[in-house]
């Protein structure tokens, strides 16, 4: 006898920003099939995104739909500091590191030949000594993006301060779920945990943000302690050549799958959107077998925080994976 699969809804997130806080976008995109948001801590706290907060709030009322608030920590992440004005980096040109406003301990371990990868790869250097570096693959570097070293360790506490500081009110401000970025082990969650916790945020869900090869590694042990895994391919992409991520994506979904474990599939699904009106076929394709592959939810980040098309992006993020659901239904298995 042959039967159905019983398929689970997507969750479709966007990313809350300058492109999106207005209420009237926010309710279309709702309207559209958006699920849930996220806010990026990395760049604001939760005392200053108030008044995106109060958008999203006023969205949820005029069209009746709740939303999920995910609130994404700045955890044990590398960013560059606040620069005065945007950096415009010429291929072959030397830069002095100190420009970037890195943080002190990624100054301390570079060395001579060091790769530096920039805004989640898109931007790179290579070391000359260990204050300046020849610009590789160059482009415009704004504030507080990624900053990594490939190959390098750099051990750094799980929470920051502010971290913790915009744990103590997530509760009361209807944060849903905690996203904690380069989880290295176990330890990393149960820390978060904790200060949830203690925060009174026992029903807020943990999310562990799979972003090298060490949570890659550690898998079994976050599948313990997470309520989702999310496949977090921007700084994941810079571990390995990119020719791997895909083997990496689609072991970790299978794990998931097999541990009953849900995930969600993140970083560039519909990043060609955050300037032009329509996806291309492959971003298409990427979203329609994240779901097929199991996701629990799929999310945009600059997409919606700061393109130009931010419902749009909703639109076909929704319709594309409710269309991969329908697939799935009509699939007949024995």
């Amino acid at each position: 006898m042959k039967t159905r699969q019983t398929i689970r809804k997507t969750g479709i997130y966007g990313t809350l920003g300058p492109s999106c806080a207005d209420t009237e976008i926010l309710t279309e995109m709702l309207s559209l099939g958006m699920t849930g948001v996220r806010l990026n801590l990395s760049h604001m706290s939760i005392q200053e995104a108030e008044p995106m907060l109060t958008s999203l709030k006023n969205a949820m009322e005029n069209c009746g739909r709740s939303c999920s608030l995910l609130i994404d920590m700045q955890g044990p992440e590398l960013r560059i500091g606040v620069l005065k004005t945007p950096l415009v980096l010429t291929e072959g040109n030397i830069l002095d590191l100190e420009e970037l406003c890195a943080p002190q301990q990624v100054l301390d371990a570079v060395r001579p030949g060091q790769m530096i990868l920039l805004d989640d790869g898109r931007l790179l250097l290579l070391a000359e000594d260990s204050r300046t570096a020849r610009v590789i693959r160059g482009g415009k570097l704004t504030s507080r993006k990624s900053i990594a070293l490939p190959g390098t360790e750099i051990r750094l506490p799980a929470l920051t301060g502010e971290d913790l500081m915009n744990i103590s009110c997530a509760a009361e401000h209807g944060v849903t779920g905690v996203m904690q970025p380069f989880v290295r082990s176990g330890e990393d969650l149960k820390t978060v945990r904790a200060a949830l916790d203690a925060a009174g945020g026992q029903k807020i869900r943990l999310f562990a943000k799979i972003e090298d090869m060490k949570g890659v590694e550690r898998l079994p042990e976050l599948l313990e302690t997470a309520d989702e895994i999310v496949i977090a391919r921007g700084d994941l992409g810079n571990a390995m050549p990119l020719w791997e991520l895909p083997a990496i994506q689609k072991r970790i979904a299978a794990r998931c799958r097999a541990e009953d474990k849900p995930f969600m599939v993140v970083t560039q699904m519909l990043s060609s959107m955050e300037h032009s009106p329509v996806p291309t076929r492959a971003e298409i394709s990427d979203i329609f077998n994240a779901v097929l592959d199991g996701a629990a939810s799929v999310m945009v980040t600059g997409e919606t925080a700061a393109g130009s098309y931010p419902r749009e992006v909703i639109r076909y993020l929704a319709n594309t994976a409710a269309e991969a659901e329908r697939y799935l239904q009509n699939c007949e298995v024995k």
